[in-house]
């Protein structure tokens, strides 16, 4: 499915470059902006433009490290007042950014930051913008960034283009794109930017930040992940999950259909509406394989499909399948992984 968007801007020629908006929190900068400088490094060498990073905080650490993950400048802009990520201040000073620069594509991690100021980054230009996309690719000869995300339920991959307004813009869900190999002989210029904070106005006043209670499951930082679906049949099953999952060090997932059934909690969910995961190994149990699940796991590096429809689509992505009754053959490989 191809869509696009058209609004009001200047000359597409007046445009050149891609941005990444290197999202930083207490100083660290997020793996999300790691993994999109190297998909962006790709598409920046298919168009033969300057690929740069944009980062905002306070006393940021490793900024030179960028460079190393294929960026040619780094827009920073430090400020105390940035540190704490306050959305109104971010939005104004990336648009004031992106007016004086005028790169042609933009791209953000679809995070929960990224997704509450981008949206108004591209309102403010204005320009079209694609969230929480999956893929990204580019037509050269057009310079059309070609933005693939699940629609209508996660059924249909529809690749959206902007062929007018300028910059094309995406956010791009965490753990799609691997982290590429890092070259630490690069060069690379920064760009320090003053903070003006009299030149902006901002709605919000951040009291106190509090952070959220851990979660007992980190799925998205497991090496190894074994998640159930419809085929486990009800709650008390998945004691088998968590029993693998247990024995290999790894987490427990589970589709949408368990976490409505309730057989499993909502941190535990992957897919287009939980989270996207990309670990070393996936063991997917009792998972048919729908477009809505696939897109949270596909990029991981082995994935083991257990099933015993021999037609699921789960088996088209995966690296090895096993053709057969999830009861016996889960119990089995506890067994022996015991024995090891």
């Amino acid at each position: 499915m191809m869509g696009s968007y058209k609004g009001k801007g200047m000359g597409n020629e007046d445009y050149s470059g891609i941005w990444v908006f290197a999202e930083q929190r207490n100083g660290q900068i997020k793996n999300v902006a790691y993994e999109l400088l190297g998909r962006a490094r790709e598409l920046a060498d298919a168009l033969g433009v300057e690929l740069s990073a944009v980062c905002f905080g306070h006393e940021v650490d490793d900024v030179n490290g960028l460079i190393a993950h294929g960026v040619d400048k780094i827009y920073l802009v430090d400020s105390a007042e940035l540190g704490d990520n306050q959305e109104d201040l971010l939005t104004q000073q990336l648009v004031e950014l992106v007016q004086q620069h005028r790169p042609e594509i933009l791209l953000a991690g679809a995070t929960a930051l990224g997704r509450a100021f981008i949206p108004r980054v591209a309102a403010a230009l204005p320009t079209g913008l694609s969230a929480d996309c999956t893929d990204l690719d580019i037509d050269a000869d057009k310079r059309l960034l070609l933005q693939t995300k699940p629609t209508f339920g996660g059924n249909i991959l529809a690749v959206i283009t902007c062929p007018e307004a300028r910059p094309q813009m995406a956010t791009v869900r965490p753990h799609v794109f691997s982290l590429h190999e890092t070259d630490g002989s690069r060069k690379g210029e920064i760009i320090k930017v003053d903070f003006k904070r009299e030149r902006y106005t901002s709605r919000t006043k951040l009291v106190e930040f509090v952070a959220e209670v851990a979660e007992t499951v980190k799925i998205e930082e497991a090496d190894v992940i074994v998640a159930g679906g419809r085929g486990l049949e009800k709650a008390e099953n998945f004691e088998m999950i968590q029993e693998l999952a247990s024995v290999m060090g790894g987490a427990v997932g589970a589709t949408r259909v368990a976490v409505d059934e309730g057989w499993l909690a909502y941190p535990h969910q992957i897919g287009q509406t939980g989270k996207t995961v990309c670990p070393r190994l996936y063991i997917a149990v009792g998972i048919s394989g729908a477009l809505q699940h696939v897109v949270g796991m596909q990029t991981s590096e082995c994935i083991v499909a257990i099933n015993d429809d021999p037609h699921a689509p789960i088996f088209e992505v995966a690296t090895y399948g096993i053709v057969g009754d999830l009861f016996q053959v889960v119990p089995l490989l506890i067994e022996k992984l015991k024995k090891r």
